[in-house]
This record gives C-alpha cells, structure tokens and sequence, in this order.
C-alpha cells in the first residue's frame, strides 16, 4: 500500500480504490483522451472531501472530480486521485416548491431530480441528451444545457448557490454580490473590467473559458454563476442550490422537413421569437429509419407548451405555418413524442459511426456561433471537412447555434493525428470568425483548451490563468485544462492499443473482424448506466441491481480497453479483473440493441472466457450447465427422467449435486419432461399432417426435455393454421425434409448416424467456443437438407433463435451455410404471419402480463409478436428488462441475489400487479423458471395460449 493510499485510508470514510479496477474504470470518460489515476475515492459527505484535498495537497498529488463520466472533452479523467460522487453523494436533499429551489448533492443524476420535482408541476430546465444519468455536478462543472436551453437557459442561469471547497480546504458559499468570493477575486475584476466586458462573444452558448464576466457589476457579481463550466478546476463543489422552473401540463412536437441541413439551420432563428421550449436539429444521416419521420433531408424538433393540450397544438402548428417547410408532423401524444424525441437522444451515439460502419469520434463536438449565422458556419465547416478528406454528421441544438459533430478523424495514425491537429486548428479560426464560441456545453476540456488563445486572445487567456491562480494556487485541481492545457493530441486513448488485430474467434462482421476496434466502439455515453429504463428497454440488468460501475456495459468496456493496452491490466486474456467485472454479466445481449452504439457485451464475454480458461480447468457450472444438452440427452436416451426428478426431491442430495455442479443453493433443478418432444412427435407418427407451406420446428434443448408442452402446442397451432410441420433431420445424409423418409435406400443405408441439432448456446455462454464450433458444424450437416428447401426454420425459444440468427454466424463465419440457416430463423409468430397470412388465431380476449424476452428484444425484435397477441384479443404491454435469470446465470453459485434483483427490477412487479384472469406470457424456459422459482406464478408460452384457446373452441 502507498503512503498516498494509506493517508487516505486514514483520513476518509468512504471508499479508496486504489486496484486495478478501480483505476481501470475511470481511464476515460466519453471523449477522445485517456489517463490512468493513481486512485479513486467515493467520498461521503463534505469532510471526506476537505479530507482528500488535505491529504493530496500533502502529497502533491492532483484531484479530479467527477459525475456519470460522460465528458466529451477529457476534464473527467486525471493521473492523480478521482473522486467519485455517485456511489454516496448522490441525494436530493430538498426540495420546495413554493421557492421553486432544490438543494442537491454533485452526484445526483438529473433525472432523479426531475422525478421529484414532477408532482410539483416542476422541471430543472437544462436537459442533455445523458439526463439519465449525467450528475447535477458535472452539469455545473460544464455548464450543461441541452434542447430546452432555449427557454430556460444553460446550468449556470439555474444556479442560485453552491457550496465548494478550494484546494486549500476552504468552505465557501458562492452566490451573488460577491458572496463566497475567495480573496483577491475581485480585485483581479476591478483591474479588468474593460477586458471583461468586451472581450466575450455575444451568444447565448459560450461555455468556453472562464465564465469571468458573470463578476461584472451589472451582471449581479455572481460568483455561483461564474463558478459554472470551470471544469473542476477551481474547486470542488459539495452542494448546490439549483432553480426550478414551472413545466408546462401539456405540450406538443412539431417535426419540420427541410431539404437538407442547411435549410433547417436557416429556418431555425427565424423561430425564435415564437418562444418555442426547442429548436433542435439533425440530418438523415444519424437516422436509421425515417418511418414516423415528415418528408425531408433534414429535420428541426420544435416542441411547445402550454396549459391545455389543444393550446399546446396550436403553438406547434404556428410554427408550422411559419415555417417554410417540405413537410411537417404535429405529434400531441406523450408516447409518440418520447419515441421521437428518443431518436434525437441517441444521436450522441449513433454519430460514432458513420453511414458505412466507419468510426467517428468527438473533438469538436459542440462548437456555438449566433443562430442567426448557423446556416453560413455549417456551409464553411462542411467546406473544411472535405479539404481535409473527411466527414462528419453535424446536429444539435440550432436554435441556440450550437452543434454537435463526431468526425471519421484516423486517431490511430501519426498522419491522422496530425491531421486531426491541422483541423482542430483551422476550424477554430472558423468558429472565431463567425462570432462562436469553441465550447457551447460540453466544456473545453483537452479538446479545446489548447485553442482558447485563437479565441480570446493572449490577453484574457492570461487573466484566465491569474483567476485560476486566485481559486488553486497549488494547481492541486484538473490540471492540463481551461489553463496550461496539455496538448490536444496528446493522451488519445487510441495510443495505447495494439496495432495488429487480436487473434480471436468470433468474426465480428461490423468491425472488420478487429476486436480492437470492437471494444473501441463504447465511447463513454453511459446510457447502460441508466438506472430505470422505459417502455421495452434492456441494458444493463447487472449495473441497475448493483449500481457498481464495473458491472456496467461501459465499465466492462474500459476494462477489456485497458486489457488490449496491456498498461493497467497487465495479463491479457487471464486477467481476474475482468473476468470479475464480467461475472455479472448476464448476456441478457440487450446492449446489443439499446446502446447507441450497439456493444455486444455477451459475445466480447464468450470470447474472453474462452480464451481466460484455454487449456485450465473450468468452474464446475461450465461442466454442468455449459454441457447441458448433453447431460439431458443421455439422460433421454437411458429413460433416466423419473430417477433424477426423484433423486432432485431428495434435499440432502439435491444439495450436494448443485454444490459439485456449480449451483446456486437456493435454487430448485427443474424437473426433466417423462416423455421428450420428440419422442412425442416419433409416437405422433412423425411427419406432417397438414398440406400447407412446409415449416421446420426446431427442437432446442428446452423444449424438447424441459418443455415438450411448449412444442406440442405449437405444432398444433401451427398446423391448425394450414401449415405443415417437420422436425430437423437427426441422420447425416440425403434424407428428405418433410415426410421423415429417405430419397432412396441408398440414402438411408449411407447416411450416417448425427445426432440431434443444436444452437450451441449453453457453450457459447460459457465461453466453451471450440465446443460450440463443433456442435454448430455438426448442426449444418445435419441442417444440409433443409437448406436445399424453402423451409424457414421456426424457434420457440428466443435465446436459441438469437443464437441461430447471430452467434452462428459470428463464430462460423467461415462457413456460408451459417449465414443461410440464420437467414431462415423465425420465430413461432413471424412464421404465422409469413406463411400463414389469413390465418386469424383463436379470440383469447384476455389481458397479457409478463416480459419480452431480452434476446427477443435485442436481436429478433418482437413487431409480429405484437400483432399476433393484439389478432388473439390479448391486451396489455409486456415489460421489458431481462427476467435475471438468463439461461446458465441465474442457477450458477454466487449470482442468486443478483438474479432476483433483476426480476425484481420490473418482471415481478409487473407480474404482481396484473389484473385478476391476466396471462402471464414468458417464452423463455428462463423466464418461466424465475417466475416460478421466486413468484410461484406459472407462466406460458404465447403457443401454448393459443393452442389452449383453439381447445376452447371446439368445445
């Protein structure tokens, strides 16, 4: 243990990190830079932090604060020590409303405030895109804003007080008239109040630089406000006294089409004076899908309010009619706005990827210039963009004149760097030209610093540089930004990791087949740090029942980062750092869909499992969970079910059996099926009964030995829809799909004998790669027959289709016939409704409760589902989240809490509050084992309701 570690230790009552995770996580925040800290501390309260700052100063050692990480200009990350607000100094410590105040601690995030302050008919007005997780804090220290700024302003114009320490541990209360000022502030003021009054650009986003201005006389001498967007750099704030504004009761979006983004940007100013809430604008180009969206190339988000939903409506279409437009959308309803609004949110990382895949990062974020020039600045930075051979995406808030960009800037080269630089540069003197401010919200950070001289001269940088000494003599706090900045192209996080690609199993088909750049595609956003997530959201189950950092998508990330650079983590692929931030992962694949950047958490597991345990032994819940379909195989094959639900029932066995193999002891071995799907299917007669399109249904370990009532169902349903139904082959040969005959005798005495088809799933969860090759090849030989048909091949459990339809391909990427048999994957309501289009299921009429199944939701999508419960008369929206269970997770030792944490986050209380004679929908096995385990509550298969109602029928 160091000195400094141990002084801490001492002195504090909160967390020291000082291990390699703890430094790991907090490398990086969402910008381009990168440094490794000596420490984190997660102080709780006040002292803790006058303590650390003794303690540091003591030691020359600097301090960094920090909020969710989620900076775009590097000031969140330092070499010395980290303090972390969000583990304890994360309260809302009141609220009135009468004042319309609210008192809050750094590491309150934004949307908590906004919780509380609703029932009031109360908002905090700045609002970034991060509002579920950003940090009062880091709002102040950057002086956020976000889409309403234009009618409410920026952080600063809601600050009414804060409490801070300097560096030297003094308590102050900042305020107005000079109240909280440290000495010699104003002196530094009086001496410069030309400068001062002059030498800021007139916008209403420059966040660039020192707010120093804000200490004018006729500005009120707000210390608080001039505190705003210093970055951490001049002293640590501890409380804060924010303003709250009144929300308006209803409001409404009009969506305007414009032809292309310079339109829009012109268009935008000209609203103004129609006192919009937003005037917010983007390009086709960071869309995925334009359905929902007016005609056009580009769109400005215009919201409005007012006391009445109709007053509300006919402010948005004002603006409409003001407007010159190609189209327009007037939406009212408060879903249909979020969905919209959603697509605008996420552009913060959708823009990291350009059109054709290719990488984009951040840089010049979020340049302002006057609304009234937008639309010349952007012809002028387009024109320098191509000088340069690059590109970039620009949206953001135009009504404010602040836009945000990642360009496909090559930060892994020394010519791209340097380019990088030349561009950084040259663009400045644009941003200056056209009146702007390099910084309008995310702060200048590394980013920017460096550039401030080009737009404010030597001068005030000089006087930034004396107030900077006034608050930090010792320049204990963020050093490197605002003042003295360390270069702009030093401290990229692209340095350090390696060259050459990493030799790996999976294909990764979107990034090149390169894992580097796999992992590089978490830039920091943190939306799987999002502690409530609405409507049918996923990511990240494992981070909101912890709230540890490491157990998110993002914190994951950093620490295979950290592995590839090879600095921080120093054993590579055997790193027990990562393997334990990565235990908790539930590969529920819902980062695959809800990142905005789509992270594929479970693969990059599977793929470090493997090679963390190549040639060691594996935990025992690898053996007995990750070999699962052959275990149940056998045990079919001997007739052994009665013998092992019977040895299950005995607790004192029961027990030592979960103890070798793995499993947790609170959970129950779920009881093996006497008579096995397929089986079924053999005494059936084993073949088609209908004469309607050919479907082959697929026998996934779960069906066929844990569930066969689940695919007796839905051979039924499928057959009372006129379809015919066929199992896979199980022989290695020319046998003919669809009448369980051979094409020849022949045939049927070469073939030989195979075994039975298989996803891989459990091996690929357990990161068992080479044993999922094996079986996945084994399962296209076997699969040969019906690739030479138009068969689609149906799925009834949702992890086994998104394995077939994703993991088969990326792990077989050298074999063509995966790719063809994920291309034939349905799912059992997609198949209806493809080849059976005028079927009309049985009227069930029932409300339906329960949750999509997270590989549903993040790879199959569930839009057929949806209409095929709504033609049933089923009613009601599933939940979202991942039921905590997950396949191997939930039964492996050491998960159990975690697990129920995470049904307990939104499928069992969704369940709980069900209406008397609701269904309880869960296609998943998992899922239906958790609400049995931990709900006593049985749920069902959408197959089995259906086969269940057209019984009903015929009564």
């Amino acid at each position: 243990m160091t000195d400094l570690e141990a002084a801490l230790r001492r002195a504090v009552r909160g967390e020291v990190g000082f291990d390699v995770t703890s430094r790991a996580l907090t490398t990086m925040d969402a910008s381009n830079y990168r440094r490794v800290p000596l420490g984190v501390v997660a102080p709780r309260d006040a002292d803790d932090v006058a303590a650390v700052l003794e303690v540091c100063r003591e030691h020359g050692v600097p301090v960094v604060a920090r909020g969710g990480g989620t900076s775009i200009a590097g000031q969140a990350t330092g070499t010395g020590v980290v303090l972390d607000f969000t583990r304890h100094m994360n309260r809302l410590i009141g609220l009135d409303p009468e004042a319309r105040t609210a008192v809050v601690q750094p590491g309150l995030v934004l949307d908590r405030l906004q919780d509380a302050a609703a029932p009031h008919g109360l908002r905090f007005g700045p609002d970034p895109s991060t509002h579920s997780r950003c940090t009062l804090g880091g709002m102040i220290g950057n002086n956020s804003c976000g889409s309403h700024s234009v009618a409410w302003g920026t952080t600063a114009d809601s600050v009414r007080e804060l409490s801070v320490r300097t560096a030297r541990g003094r308590r102050l209360r900042l305020g107005r008239e000079w109240s909280g000022a440290p000495e010699g502030l104003r002196a530094l003021v009086d001496g410069d109040l030309a400068r001062l009054r002059t030498g800021f650009p007139d916008l209403p986003r420059c966040i660039s630089g020192y707010a120093l201005d804000a200490l004018l006389p006729e500005r009120g001498a707000d210390v608080a406000r001039s505190f705003c967007g210093s970055e951490g750099t001049l002293g640590v704030l501890t409380e804060a006294v924010v303003g709250l504004v009144e929300s308006p009761r209803a409001r409404a979006l009009a969506v305007l089409g414009y032809a292309d983004e310079a339109g829009a940007a012109e268009a935008a100013a000209g609203l103004l004076p129609l006192g919009p809430l937003t005037v917010e604008g983007m390009a086709v180009d960071l869309v995925p899908s334009t359905e929902g969206l007016p005609r056009g190339g580009a769109w400005l988000f215009v919201e409005t309010g007012g006391d009445t939903e109709a007053e509300a409506r006919a402010r948005a279409e004002a603006v409409v009619r003001a407007a010159d437009v190609v189209d327009a959308l007037v939406v009212t309803d408060p879903a249909g706005q979020r969905t919209l609004w959603r697509v605008r949110e996420d552009a913060s990382g959708t823009a990291t990827r350009m059109p054709d895949g290719s990488e984009a990062w951040p840089g010049w974020e979020d340049c302002a210039v006057p609304p009234a020039r937008l639309g010349g600045y952007l012809r002028d930075f387009r024109a320098l963009l191509t000088a340069h051979g690059l590109r970039g995406t620009p949206y953001g808030h135009f009504g404010d004149g602040c836009i945000h960009v990642r360009i496909d800037f090559d930060l892994l080269s020394e010519a791209g760097v340097a380019r990088f630089r030349r561009f950084s540069e040259e663009l400045a003197d644009v941003v200056v030209a056209h009146g702007g401010s390099l910084s309008g919200e995310h702060g200048d950070g590394q980013a920017r610093a460096e550039l401030l001289p080009r737009m404010y001269g030597p001068e005030t940088v000089a006087l930034f540089e004396r107030a900077k000494a006034v608050w930090d003599p010792d320049d204990l706090l963020n050093p490197g930004m605002l003042v003295r900045p360390a270069p702009l192209d030093s401290d990229l996080r692209f340095a350090v990791l390696p060259r050459e690609p990493v030799d790996v199993e999976f294909g990764y088909p979107s990034d090149g087949g390169d894992f580097s750049a796999a992992v590089r595609r978490c830039v920091g956003v943190a939306k799987c740090r999002t502690t409530s997530v609405p409507g049918a959201g996923v990511m990240c189950p494992s981070f909101r029942a912890t709230g540890d950092e490491q157990h998110s998508t993002r914190g994951r990330a950093r620490l295979l980062h950290e592995m590839l650079a090879g600095e921080l983590v120093t054993d590579g692929w055997r790193s027990t750092e990562v393997r334990d931030a990565l235990d908790l992962c539930l590969s529920c694949k819902g980062c695959r869909s809800d990142c905005p950047v789509e992270v594929d958490m479970a693969t990059y597991k599977a793929e470090f499992l493997h090679h963390h345990y190549a040639g060691r032994r594996r935990p025992a819940a690898h053996y007995a969970m990750g070999w699962l379909p052959v275990w149940l195989h056998w045990a079919a094959r001997v007739r052994a079910a009665p013998v092992v639900n019977a040895l299950a029932s005995v607790r004192p066995l029961a027990a030592v059996a979960k103890r070798l193999g793995g499993i947790a002891g609170q959970r129950e071995v779920p009881r093996l099926a006497g008579e096995t799907f397929s089986r079924w299917w053999r005494r059936r007669g084993g073949r088609p009964t209908a004469g309607g399109d050919l479907v082959v249904l697929w026998p996934d370990t779960f069906t066929e030995h844990l569930s066969p009532s689940v695919g007796r169902a839905a051979v039924r349903v499928l057959e009372a829809a006129g379809l015919r139904v066929a199992l896979p082959p199980t022989l290695r040969g020319r046998a003919v799909v669809g009448d369980g005959t051979s094409r020849s005798a022949l045939a049927l005495l070469t073939a030989r004998r195979g075994g039975r088809v298989c996803c891989g799933l459990t091996y690929v969860s357990t990161g068992q790669l080479d044993r999922a090759r094996a079986v996945m090849r084994r399962t296209l030989d076997l699969m040969a027959p019906v690739l030479e048909t138009s068969a689609p091949v149906v799925v009834l459990e949702p992890s086994c289709a998104a394995a077939l339809r994703t993991d088969l391909p990326e792990l077989l990427h050298d074999d063509p016939r995966a790719a063809r048999l994920a291309a034939r994957v349905l799912t059992f309501a997609e198949a209806l409704e493809r080849h059976a289009p005028d079927w009309t299921p049985p009227p069930v009429n029932l409300p339906a409760v329960g949750q999509t199944h997270c590989h549903q939701h993040a790879v199959l999508g569930d839009a057929a589902d949806r209409r095929l419960r709504a033609s049933a008369g089923l009613t009601g929206e599933l939940s979202g989240g991942c039921c905590g269970l997950a396949g191997n997770f939930g039964f492996e030792a050491g998960h159990y809490e975690v697990s129920a944490a995470c049904a307990e986050d939104r499928l069992l209380p969704a369940v709980r509050e069900a209406p008397d004679g609701a269904v309880v929908l869960a296609d998943g096995f998992s899922c239906r084992t958790q609400l049995e385990q931990l709900a006593g509550v049985r749920g069902r298969h959408l197959a089995e309701v259906l086969a269940e109602g057209l019984a009903e029928g015929l009564e």
